[in-house]
């Protein structure tokens, strides 16, 4: 097996027929960079926001879903069911905030099941 590979296309625009694997080129330009220069609809980068209330929301959330789960797998009703009502709780804020109907339809369900389940472990059989 040759130590070459099929060009890149800004190589070949450079007139490269070949590549050297074991050259080692220097970054010469950032992501952001390369991204203005494409033009292109393909490219998408992050949107969600990051350090406002929802970023600490999800963050929480996601940690008491966490533990919701490790709860259930070990057995332990109904404690799962408490931090499994916070996270979906949260996330059901965060969708608000975000103005996604799909976490909002998604988690307003799964705090309903979820204090259902509660309440039952209260009063029920």
């Amino acid at each position: 097996m040759s130590d070459d590979r099929w060009p890149t296309a800004e190589e070949r625009a450079q007139g490269k027929d070949t590549v050297d694997v074991n050259e080692i080129k220097p970054i010469d330009e950032k992501l952001d960079e390369k991204i203005k220069k494409l033009n292109s609809s393909r490219v998408f980068k992050k949107i969600t926001p990051k350090g406002d209330l929802s970023w600490y929301i999800k963050w929480f959330s996601s940690i008491c879903l966490i533990i919701a789960m490790v709860l259930t797998s070990a057995n332990i009703h109904p404690w799962n069911l408490y931090p499994a009502t916070v996270g979906m709780t949260g996330w059901l804020i965060v969708g608000l905030l975000w103005h996604d109907r799909a976490l909002i339809v998604l988690n307003a369900i799964s705090v309903a099941i979820y204090l259902t389940g509660i309440v039952n472990s209260w009063f029920g059989q």
